[in-house]
């Protein structure tokens, strides 16, 4: 009786904090930026640096100070493409040394809290709890006299990164800009980083960064502080000569990451923890943040370093300690570059959705599925499950996607299930759900255009006809994530057995290549949230 009685007593205390998280995440969920207010912040553009005065203001009512961040010993990145990845190898390589990390990542792929990281693991249910109750408490009870302002969701997720961080007294914390640099929230760390990076450069987020390379290239070099000292990876020459006045108007020491293969390692190749040609140059960065960082703390063998910060040099290549080598080849970072296998069908993730990372995935995956496909047993289906979400050129990354040969592209919105569930992670108030769907019928529409000339059927819907010899895909639209990867495993995929709406007789006899396929191949791209709603599927472990 006693046992039983222990037994339901904890069985209440999960109950608990899980309504409690809830309970935090939808009010959490109440501070995302609604579509009027991002439109007034595209009108502010010529004052944004009241953007870092509203962040200090909000931070003061949280009761932290800016200079009390300077106990964090920041490492700071900023970047278009694999500033995520670059952080999360800078993470793993300082938390093998036995360093205390934080980390402050966005987006999230299916729960807010693997945004705030301790030690590599997402902050637990009861300390998000917690922090958060904490933070949101002292801001609310301060709206009044500051006009009932409250900061909207990427800022309160910052404001509370920072709390988590000092409370759990880390060592350091690596922190993802989240838009740009000069003008992004986390950029109130004005006087304390330890170091900065800058990851590959390219056109994303046009509307608030500018349209131009040389205009997103100043806003992402406004992270560097006078004296503290900034690597980049190789730039396009423009966004190149961008960082250097910037480096050189605001006093930084800049260099030039060198390739990863000039590093000297006893194991020939160093070996990456996550996949791709273009993990190399992010590697390479990661290995100077993670150095220069050493450097500062004073380690045994990593003396003080001194450089010019006038111009831009090359940064010297060093011989990686066994712990580096290490902490390179444990890196993980989910939905990017990621495989999953599930019996007869193979999944590929990755979150691209500029034009440069897109070209990324598609390398990557046409070397990754060609190596997969060697060793099959049969005949194999290649299907694309593809979003893109705001201004995204959807019709651009088509182009990259056609030669992959696929023989069908499926398009669906960034839900994922039909039927209305209790997660408020994934939860998006931005954009409405007509919106959503109007987005992929209009992607679908595009991929049909990309594929071969125009013709109208019988029906008066326009038909397309292939004008080249190569493989025409079917293209499907779906209303959620789950629908869609039902119908692309056709009951393959045990983790996916669940019930959901049926689906028209008509999509059921399209799918005859599938369940005659020996293997599935499902690249899933375009979009972060989409990724992030897959893996939720895939693996129910990632909701817990």
């Amino acid at each position: 009786r006693t046992r039983g009685f222990q037994q339901l007593v904890l069985a209440l205390s999960v109950l608990s904090v899980c309504v409690l998280l809830q309970d935090a995440i939808c009010t959490l969920n109440t501070l995302q930026t609604n579509a009027s207010a991002l439109e007034q912040v595209r009108r502010e553009r010529g004052r944004p640096e009241l953007q870092l005065h509203a962040m200090r203001a909000f931070l003061n009512r949280a009761g932290i100070t800016v200079e009390e961040l300077d106990h964090l010993n920041i490492i700071h990145v900023t970047g278009t493409k694999g500033k995520g990845s670059t952080c999360a190898f800078t993470e793993q390589v300082l938390r093998s040394y036995g360093f205390r990390t934080g980390f402050y990542s966005s987006p999230h792929l299916v729960q807010v809290r693997e945004r705030i990281r301790i030690n590599g693991q997402p902050i637990g249910k009861e300390l998000f709890t917690k922090y958060f109750w904490q933070v949101y408490g002292r801001l609310d009870e301060t709206k009044e006299a500051h006009g009932g302002t409250m900061p909207a969701y990427f800022r309160f997720l910052t404001i509370l990164a920072f709390h988590v961080f000092l409370q759990e007294k880390v060592d350091l914390a690596v922190i993802e800009v989240g838009i740009g640099g000069a003008y992004d929230c986390t950029n109130i760390i004005s006087r304390s980083p330890w170091v900065c990076g800058i990851s590959s450069l390219g056109i994303d987020h046009t509307q608030i960064l500018g349209d131009t390379i040389e205009q997103i290239a100043w806003q992402k070099g406004g992270i560097f502080k006078p004296g503290v000292p900034a690597f980049t990876v190789r730039q396009p020459e423009d966004a190149m000569a961008v960082l250097r006045d910037r480096a050189k108007e605001i006093q930084c020491p800049l260099r030039v990451c060198p390739e990863l293969d000039d590093y000297q390692v006893d194991c020939g190749l160093l070996r990456l923890g996550l996949a791709g040609q273009h993990q190399r140059a992010n590697a390479s960065l990661a290995l100077q943040l993670s150095h220069s960082w050493l450097q500062r703390r004073c380690l045994p063998g990593f003396p003080a370093d001194s450089v010019d910060g006038s111009s831009v040099l090359q940064a010297a290549s060093f011989k990686p300690s066994p712990i580096m080598v290490k902490g390179l080849a444990d890196t993980e970072w989910p939905g990017r570059n990621q495989t999953l296998k599930h019996g007869a069908v193979t999944y590929f993730l990755d979150g691209a959705h500029t034009m440069r990372s897109m070209q990324a995935c598609v390398q990557w995956f046409r070397e990754t599925a060609a190596q997969h496909e060697r060793s099959a047993s049969g005949p194999v289906c290649r299907v694309l499950l593809f979003n893109a979400t705001g201004e995204r050129d959807s019709a651009a990354m088509f182009k990259l996607l056609l030669p992959c040969q696929f023989d069908f592209a499926v398009f669906c919105p960034n839900i994922t299930e039909a039927i209305a569930s209790c997660n408020a992670d994934q939860q998006n108030f931005n954009v409405s759900l007509e919106n959503m769907l109007t987005r992929c019928l209009d992607n679908e529409r595009s991929w049909r255009l990309h594929q071969g000339g125009e013709e109208h059927g019988d029906d008066g819907r326009l038909l397309i006809l292939p004008r080249l010899p190569e493989k025409r895909a079917d293209t499907l639209v779906f209303p959620c994530i789950l629908s869609a990867l039902q119908w692309i495993t056709q009951n393959r995929d045990p983790t996916l057995d669940r019930a959901v709406p049926p689906v028209k007789p008509g999509l059921k006899d399209k799918a005859a290549p599938l369940r005659q396929a020996a293997h599935i191949h499902v690249l899933v791209t375009g979009s972060l949230h989409l990724v992030g709603g897959v893996l939720k599927h895939l693996d129910p472990a990632s909701s817990k």
